[in-house]
């Protein structure tokens, strides 16, 4: 688009990623700018078959898109979708006197812009324009200055692509042959899949311990506030009392050197006490100092917004993404947390402005990285421009007001001073009727001056850890001060398993490892929720029965593959060779054909005939004859040949041997009904994925006689048996042959009205009856088998009610307030089944969320995840006419394979560039 008060001729073309990122820097540039988008990448790797250009097709190597034997070589392939952009690119580029590059400043954007100048073969000057923030002074800036392509970029992102290209195409096949079809494999997707499986497995070993304790009530007897505090027993006779931490996985102690006191001891001590005069033995007091937290980088913004807001991972990006190309925000996939000169001056006088001096420290705070081998040179996550807006002063709502919010808050409180106050810790003690000496310790915390803590709080994925603004006020006490035990209670206490991953945990546990790029984290973690690996519950991450089969598969023979220093070393390589410390070629051959006695990933799915398909997809359970298989079809129980379904939401943990004897007690997934007395089929009752349902089953076809020529018939042509679902008022023990004839006369003729045949049949919206393209509803799946003609007359005689014009039924479950909209989310039951909405926006439940137990912060989530994905879009209404128009056109030239000429190839020569970057082009 020309730029604001710019002329439609403009002689400097810049291009960007997104249209959005374009309309906000067009307002910024004067006239003789013309600012378009390349709508993400221009060019990739063939996706399809029908991508790979026919003089390709033939090499071994077209099914990869790269050239193994040629130093790994991509073949590289204009979007089918990107087309028409590219054509309009080079329009523009015509008109224009110079090209500037400016999409983002990290690999990725600077993979896209080499790709655009390799595509659009530019005769005229190309600058690389970069900045870090979209404001006036950010723009006329990164125009004013202006670098050459860093090649080393180029080639870390390409190094990256070719890898996730070999690893998923050479690994997939074996998931598909011996586990099951249309599954994936990725780089670090199997990383992150292999993590949330193994917390379930340490969940699945674990064994619970009981211990009790005792919670004493003093009263110091004075008159002062506070007068009365709580303390927990810690010892007896010299011996600590057991707490959860010493208890082992197995549910035994660590060590014999403690107390464990079981439900009779606790209560038996607790009469022992009764009466009995304590005394303070020693009061412990320290200064506590709690430091600001630094601004945000990618993960810590990921993890606070799951955490405060209930946003995922990829919601918060989406969030950010607008926040940045609006000019709200700097760039929001960064590993630093530095602050430029002008934002910490921003920050302080902004901290100065609503708290006062003497919450500012005299000198700016400085904070350095903790992520190791941070990508590039970006600033933190923070409001954009020389002088911050307060969230008032933005005009934004909704998501992206709270998200801004959260930045600004952080942003100014990492420019503040300490926090300060003191902690005390106090010990009492006194001696039960048995002479046994006891010792109780009670710790609190007093905050003097809260420093950055007015400004904000950082939230916590425990939700018992206090928060750091909390305090807990003790009474002034002393030693030998005389204390009163107004109560004393036996508490009981179990311990728990490792919790499961959240978004949030899982985030930190991948940077931590140092496992994939931080920007990459919010799409591995809708991956492997897209693909089925991992499931919600609540917020909690639950791997599938299948992400058990698949990294079972990848830890027995593709091992190194998903090990965690393999795949975080694989970082490292790709951070050298962008900083020119290593090349791609050796680094991929090393990868892909192995050395000195390390077999690569050619040779690893080369043998799989020692892979036993059933092994790797069963799983037993303890103490049982049970096995869970994972078949095509889905999760299933087999004990000695007997077989019954898993529900898909169930958690592997929850799959005990009681919840398996439950399922195996069910009525049987098979009951013979009898026969129809008509065909003399039998007619069986039986429990499928989708629910209970009755079919028939067909006569097997007679052999050939001998020496005759065996018959093949397609799998269209022969015969298919009736089925039907049941009724939701009927049950699989219950329904019988009568029930069954019935449901599989269904689609059942009505009778006849005005000529037309009126049938009776039932659809995803429930039951109904047609007459032609008419239909109306019925009230209940019963009246499909009793509805007369002269009522489905009446039916059709009245008006068809639809949409908001239908009674609306009542929630299944109130909730509480969306914390974006304010209003109350409703639990309700639609078409495609049971969804939230505050009665703005709607969002269905996803596998793992149960109606009863939903939690307001889960289904808040669910609205926030559907608002960032925007509204969907309506497909445009095509005529048959234009369909087979377009159906029998010729392919034009336009939508022809792009070759892969000498200017869009990398060769050897050009592999190799300066530690600067500044080289020419790469060709």
């Amino acid at each position: 688009m020309p730029a604001k008060n710019g002329s439609g001729g403009g002689t400097r073309l810049v291009i960007v990623e997104s249209p959005s990122k374009a309309k906000t820097i067009a307002g910024y540039l004067g006239r003789g700018y013309v600012v378009e988008s390349s709508i993400g990448h221009i060019r990739d790797l063939p996706q399809k078959a029908d991508d790979i250009p026919d003089e390709d097709r033939d090499k071994p190597w077209a099914r990869l898109g790269v050239n193994v034997d040629g130093n790994f070589e991509p073949l590289y392939i204009i979007n089918p979708d990107k087309h028409a952009q590219v054509r309009k690119l080079r329009a523009l580029l015509k008109d224009a006197d110079e090209l500037y590059l400016a999409t983002d400043e990290d690999r990725e954007g600077e993979a896209i812009a080499w790709h655009l100048r390799e595509v659009l073969k530019p005769k005229v000057p190309v600058h690389r324009m970069v900045f870090h923030e979209i404001t006036p002074r950010a723009i006329q800036e990164a125009v004013a200055n202006p670098r050459d392509l860093n090649l080393r970029l180029v080639d870390a992102q390409e190094t990256r692509r070719i890898l996730d290209r070999l690893y998923g195409y050479e690994v997939s096949p074996v998931l598909w042959k011996k586990v099951k079809p249309r599954l994936s494999a990725g780089r670090v997707q199997s990383v992150a899949t292999r993590l949330v499986v193994e917390r379930e497995r340490e969940r699945l070993a674990f064994t619970s311990a009981s211990y009790w304790d005792l919670q004493a009530l003093f009263d110091t007897g004075r008159d002062e506030v506070p007068r009365e505090f709580t303390a927990m027993l810690t010892g007896v006779d010299g011996k600590r009392v057991a707490q959860g931490r010493d208890f082992a996985t197995n549910g035994t102690l660590k060590s014999a050197d403690v107390l464990h006191l079981d439900e009779a001891a606790a209560r038996a001590l607790a009469g022992r006490l009764a009466g009995t005069a304590y005394a303070v033995v020693s009061v412990e007091r320290k200064p506590y100092t709690r430091k600001p937290y630094a601004p945000f980088r990618t993960t810590t913004l990921q993890q606070e917004a799951s955490r405060k807001l209930g946003y995922s991972a990829k919601t918060t990006m989406q969030i950010a993404q607008r926040l940045y190309e609006n000019g709200f925000i700097t760039y929001m996939r960064t590993d630093s947390t530095t602050l430029s000169e002008t934002a910490v001056a921003a920050a302080r006088s902004q901290a100065i402005k609503l708290y006062g001096a003497a919450y500012v420290p005299d000198k700016p705070r400085v904070y350095a990285s903790k992520v190791k081998n941070a990508q590039e040179a970006h600033e933190a996550i923070r409001p954009s421009g020389e002088e911050f807006r307060t969230p008032g002063e933005t005009g934004l709502t909704g998501d992206m007001f709270r998200l801004y919010e959260l930045i600004w808050q952080r942003t100014v409180a990492s420019q503040m001073k300490d926090a300060v106050g003191e902690s005390v810790t106090v010990k009492a003690g006194g001696d039960s009727s048995a002479g046994e000496r006891v010792e109780f310790t009670a710790s609190g915390r007093t905050i003097t001056f809260h420093g950055f803590l007015k400004a904000y709080v950082e939230g916590a994925d425990d939700p018992a850890t206090d928060r750091d603004d909390s305090e807990k006020r003790l009474p002034e006490l002393t030693e030998g001060d005389r204390l009163t035990a107004a109560e004393l209670t036996a508490l009981s206490h179990a311990t728990k398993p490792p919790a499961r991953y959240t978004e949030a945990s899982l985030v930190k546990e991948l940077e931590d490892r140092e496992i994939g790029r931080p920007s990459t984290y919010a799409s591995i973690i809708g991956t492997i929720l897209d693909r089925g690996y991992v499931f919600k519950k609540g917020t909690a991450l639950v791997p599938s029965f299948l992400a058990f089969a698949v990294v079972n598969l990848l830890e027995r023979h593709f091992g190194h593959l998903v090990d965690y220093d393999f795949t975080a070393d694989l970082e490292k390589v790709l951070d050298d060779i962008a900083n020119d410390r290593a090349e791609r070629v050796p680094e991929l051959r090393r990868f892909y054909f192995g050395e000195e006695g390390d077999e690569g990933l050619k040779e690893l799915v080369t043998d799989l005939g020692e892979i036993d398909a059933k092994e790797i997809s069963s799983f037993p359970i303890r103490g049982t004859d049970i096995m869970i298989r994972v078949g095509r079809y889905g999760p299933y129980l087999d004990r000695d040949g007997a077989r019954v379904n898993i529900p898909e939401d169930l958690a592997p943990d929850e799959l005990t041997a009681e919840k398996a004897e439950e399922l195996f007690a069910r009525p049987s997934g098979e009951r013979e009904l009898g026969r129809d007395p008509v065909t003399g089929h039998l007619i069986v009752a039986k429990d499928g994925r989708y629910g209970p349902y009755v079919t028939e089953i067909l006569p097997e076809e007679p052999a050939p006689a001998e020496g005759a020529a065996k018959r093949r018939t397609k799998k269209a042509d022969a015969p298919k048996p009736r089925i039907s679902s049941l009724f939701k008022t009927m049950s699989l023990d219950t329904v019988t042959l009568d029930d069954a004839l019935k449901l599989l006369s269904l689609p059942r003729t009505v009778g006849e009205i005005d000529g037309e045949e009126v049938t009776a049949q039932n659809g995803k919206f429930g039951p109904y009856i047609k007459k032609g393209t008419d239909s109306r509803s019925l009230a209940s799946e019963e009246e499909l088998l009793t509805v007369t003609i002269e009522r489905a007359k009446e039916l059709f005689a009245q008006p068809k009610t639809r949409g908001r014009r239908a009674a609306a039924a009542p929630p299944l479950r109130e909730l509480g307030q969306d914390p974006v909209s304010g209003k109350p989310i409703v639990v309700k039951e639609g078409r495609f089944g049971p969804y939230v909405t505050d009665g703005e926006t709607n969002a269905s439940l996803r596998k793992g969320d149960e109606v009863e137990q939903i939690t307001t912060e889960r289904a808040a989530e669910l609205l926030a995840d559907r608002r960032a994905r925007g509204p969907v879009a309506k497909k445009p209404r095509t005529t048959r006419a234009a369909a087979a128009k377009t159906a029998t056109g010729t392919k034009t030239a336009a939508s022809a394979k792009t070759t892969k000429t000498a200017t869009g190839t990398k060769t050897a020569a050009s592999a190799k560039t300066t530690k600067t970057g500044t080289k020419g082009t790469k060709a």
